[in-house]
């Protein structure tokens, strides 16, 4: 697959099965991932790869943080929580890690995190490998990012869920660029 092919029909695609990519896609991934726009070249990210049992007690992790955002949680919701990270064979946290520059704020950091997200999907798209990126609390949960390892310099951009496509991907929707593009004429 081309890159503008990529680029052009990439979708989420959100069911996904055994089994995670193997060691050489992972690779390819990573390294997409590292050829983000990155000023300052700080390579402000890091990723975690989480699997098999880690998967368990990364939801123990998300149901943990309900409890502590609501004591009275009902059983549902910690079970949801405790349910997140088990769609995907394969979960990748992607991190921003901020750092002090005088010319790079952390809000690029942050996006260049995003954009080695990113990559990462492009490059899964383009191996045949279903992908989503999910953030929602559990990214921006203080109880999450302290279990998780983070430094008070880190951040969560990204949960990154990988595997085999349950089913054919679905064609991108076509979108009117138009609605998107307009000329400053100062």
């Amino acid at each position: 697959m081309d890159a503008l092919d990529a680029l052009l029909n990439r979708v989420s695609v959100p069911r996904v099965q055994d089994p995670a990519p193997d060691t050489l896609q992972r690779e390819q991934l990573f390294r997409a991932a590292l050829r983000a726009p990155d000023h300052g070249q700080l390579r402000p990210w890091r990723f975690l790869t989480v699997e098999g049992e880690a998967r368990v007690r990364m939801g123990e992790l998300f149901a943990e943080a309900v409890r502590a955002g609501n004591p009275q949680a009902s059983e549902e919701a910690l079970n949801k929580a405790r349910g997140m990270p088990l769609r995907a064979p394969l979960l990748v946290v992607v991190i921003a890690r901020l750092q002090a520059h005088p010319k790079v704020p952390h809000e690029e950091q942050v996006i260049a995190a995003g954009c080695a997200a990113h990559g990462m999907l492009l490059a899964a798209h383009a191996m045949g490998i279903g992908a989503v990126w999910r953030t929602g609390d559990m990214a921006y949960d203080g109880h999450v990012a302290r279990g998780l390892g983070l430094t008070e310099n880190e951040r969560i951009v990204a949960y990154l869920y990988l595997g085999t496509p349950e089913r054919p991907a679905r064609r991108a929707p076509d979108v009117a660029v138009e609605d998107f593009v307009s000329a400053w004429n100062g």
